[in-house]
């Protein structure tokens, strides 16, 4: 996704280049075993080094002012009306030239001042961590493993053993630079080579990028990476801090919303004994203790200045060092003891729970529920998807493939009660009153979640690139006709996209609505029979085409979104007035996203979601699988997913008889 590519996508496509890595390790990189039972302490040992182009890396580009309110005011197109568009647009011309360019100046000087960056990371850092609301719904997604091939070996306590392993196992890699560095290959057979990489890891990485650039491959940041393990939001006045300290040696268990922690490294630095960790493991699951009264995790769900208040309260009341053990532990693997009935029960236990048995302010929580069934959880002020997946990816694939124990497998006989730690908090009223409090919250605001789940079966990627079009655009497309057909509008859609091919990239934003999307949603909802089939062909063509090339201008940080994100933060930060470019009611709609929505693809990964990112809106987690299309769709009461769905299925079906060269359907 480099600028210099020119032809990356979006982020599902980033997503992709992780997933390219679950392929059959080979027999040398198979776990060796020795007579007492200890691994091998890494993944594999990468001939380049992990952080050898992240000195190298492409620097994230500010586009041009010009370029940006040019995009701007394409985006608003859809949205307005004639008079609201003229309007909008006379604001943004002013802007441009006034205000606006003196904030871009500041801006790309500020910029050149800070080259060990990018001028988005800051900022957006300060974005997640001065939002006040619950981290739960508003901020943190999920993404759920797809079940080992081998049946017996989704056992909860088998599963859960060996991805705590293979976590593990992706630390130390990381951490010892063996990690094989993250890569956009486009041209595989030339650059996803033992020889080249030999070749590489022998340029200075002061220059190592543009090495691998000569062979159309494409690193990708990984500053974000560190943030994985041993990481914790801290809820603070005003503004979260993100803590971690890398010293920590024990693993974080939460089962019943009752806490556990016991030492998964030994003070050699080596992982325990997979059979030990598989005791310990047992050890918990066999603890028949009550659900505590005042679940204390229920506090992560809380308004942020409410839990930081909440916080100090069990500070000061001599939780010091119980706390220090929850925010300070590798990860926190939560135990769940009722089994995954279908998608729909899925989708809501891995991305809310109950509210006693996720501490949701930890970098991850790995989920596993009482089937097997496991997802990872996590809080998304510290990093994005591309570092998440491709630790998914890692556990995935060295858990299922070189597992660490089997089915058949006997614990150690070892003392789990010495070795595990229960921690108990010591509660006055104010935290009982608190807790109970925030369980209500809770329980009030999940209660009005909706989720709905679709599989679309007609086909899916090998037949729209058979039609020379780009699938993610068809999709983005059928969102853009069911919306119109359930609610008669056009409305700001969101689209997440990678920038990690730049250094410390974040994301950018697609912005799918388009009048491309609008004159064709029109003319599928609203008069379908006044058009022939080659012309609605035609105009799915024009809406692939100018989607693709939104999504190549985001990737390559040329979006509008971010850029205009900086620059009023800027303003802010410098005590400018607020510019009546950003007081225009047409800013403040495109940026009320009713539509948000994200992709990704990976074998092991069965499917995302998330959370409307407005009372109003839809969350649309998607995938476009070889032969079906999957969607995860999440709603408030004030809109009907239900409806939404059969809407999304209907364009998608219209779209395809178009495409098949049949007329649209008259029901």
């Amino acid at each position: 996704m480099a600028a210099q590519a020119a032809v990356v996508s979006s982020f599902s496509r980033f997503r992709g280049a992780a997933a390219s890595q679950l392929q059959p390790v080979s027999a040398g990189l198979r776990r060796s075993y020795s007579q007492d039972g200890s691994i091998s302490q890494f993944l594999h040992h990468s001939l380049v080094p992990t952080m050898h182009y992240q000195k190298s890396l492409p620097r994230l580009p500010i586009p041009k002012l010009e370029d940006t309110i040019r995009r701007y005011l394409n985006a608003q197109k859809p949205l307005l009306n004639d008079d609201q568009f003229r309007k909008t647009e006379k604001l943004a011309v002013n802007f441009r030239n006034g205000i606006g360019k003196e904030l871009h100046e500041q801006l790309v000087a500020q910029d050149k001042q800070n080259k060990h960056t990018s001028y988005i990371s800051g900022p957006w850092f300060d974005m997640y961590l001065k939002a006040r609301e619950s981290v739960v719904l508003n901020f943190n997604p999920f993404m759920a493993f797809s079940p080992d091939p081998k049946a017996e070996y989704n056992d909860q306590l088998t599963r859960a053993t060996n991805m705590t392993v293979s976590a593990l196992r992706f630390l130390k890699t990381l951490r010892a630079g063996f990690l094989e560095p993250e890569v956009f290959h486009l041209n595989p057979s030339r650059s996803d080579t033992q020889a080249f990489k030999r070749f590489i890891r022998l340029v200075p990485s002061s220059i190592s990028w543009f090495g691998a650039y000569m062979v159309n491959a494409y690193p990708l940041d990984m500053s974000q990476y560190f943030r994985l393990f041993n990481s914790t939001r801290l809820p603070k006045r005003n503004r979260d801090e993100l803590f971690t300290d890398e010293k920590a040696r024990h693993l974080l268990v939460l089962r019943n919303g009752n806490f556990y922690t016991f030492d998964v490294i030994d003070r050699d630095g080596n992982i325990m004994k997979p059979l030990e960790i598989q005791a310990h493991l047992k050890y918990i699951l066999s603890d028949n203790s009550a659900a505590p009264a005042f679940p204390l995790a229920c506090l992560t769900t809380e308004n942020r200045d409410s839990w930081a208040s909440l916080r100090q309260e069990l500070l000061d009341s001599g939780n010091e060092e119980a706390l220090r053990k929850v925010d300070s532990a590798i990860f926190c693997l939560c135990f769940d003891d009722s089994p995954v009935k279908d998608l729909i029960h899925l989708s809501h236990t891995m991305l809310h729970g109950d509210g006693t048995n996720r501490w949701y302010d930890k970098s991850f929580n790995l989920i596993l529920a009482r089937d097997g069934t496991a997802a990872i959880h996590f809080e998304h002020s510290w990093g994005d998807g591309v570092a998440v997946l491709r630790f998914q990816n890692e556990v995935f694939k060295d858990s299922t493939q070189s597992p660490a124990v089997t089915p058949q497998s006997q614990p150690a006989v070892v003392d789990s009660s010495a070795a595990v730690q229960k921690l108990t908090f010591k509660l006055n009223d104010t935290l009982k009153e608190g807790i109970t409090k925030a369980k209500q919250n809770f329980d009030a605001t999940v209660k009005r979640l909706t989720v709905e789940i679709l599989e679309f079966k007609r086909g899916g990627k090998e037949f729209l690139k058979r039609q020379n079009l780009s699938p993610d655009a068809v999709v983005q497309l059928a969102f853009q006709m069911a919306f119109l057909q359930q609610y008669g509008q056009t409305v700001a859609t969101y689209e997440s996209c990678s920038t990690a091919a730049f250094k410390h990239g974040r994301t950018e934003t697609i912005r799918p609505a388009s009048i491309y999307t609008k004159s064709c949603s029109e003319a599928f909802v609203r008069e379908p029979f006044k058009r022939s089939t080659a012309e609605l062909q035609e105009m799915i063509a024009e809406c692939s085409k100018y989607h693709s090339q939104l999504t190549k201008e985001a990737a390559m940080g040329q979006g509008f979104d971010r850029h205009l994100f900086g620059l009023r933060y800027l303003g802010e930060s410098t005590g400018v007035p607020l510019p009546d470019f950003y007081q225009d009611q047409a800013y403040t709609q495109i940026n009320h996203n009713i539509l948000s929505t994200s992709t990704l693809s990976s074998p092991a990964v069965t499917m995302g979601g998330f959370a409307p990112v407005v009372p109003d809106g839809f969350g649309i987690g998607y995938r476009v699988h070889d032969n079906f299309i999957g969607c995860s769709i999440s709603s408030y009461p004030a809109r009907n997913v239900h409806e939404f769905l059969q809407c999304v299925h209907k364009s998608l079906d219209e779209m395809f008889n178009v495409l098949e060269g049949k007329h649209v359907s008259k029901d």
